[in-house]
């Protein structure tokens, strides 16, 4: 158990190691949040113009056009 308190006391300088990581861990988590709320927004926009235009489907766009001049 002493192992343990030896640790968590990081020789010392657990008042400046601690803070750190849990700094980190809110700084890392915040930007996970902010990406994953990022991309609702933009799937939520995409969605939106693809209903604004019902003739075009995601395929038509993807596909690459069958008469192009590559075959030449």
């Amino acid at each position: 158990m002493a192992e343990i308190y030896e640790f968590l006391a990081m020789g010392g300088y657990a008042r400046f190691v601690w803070p750190a990581y849990g700094i980190a861990l809110i700084l890392i988590g915040g930007l996970a949040l902010q990406s994953v709320r990022s991309l609702r927004l933009l799937r939520r926009e995409v969605a939106a113009l693809e209903d604004r235009e019902p003739g075009r489907s995601r395929r038509a766009r993807a596909r690459p056009d069958s008469g192009s001049d590559d075959a030449g």
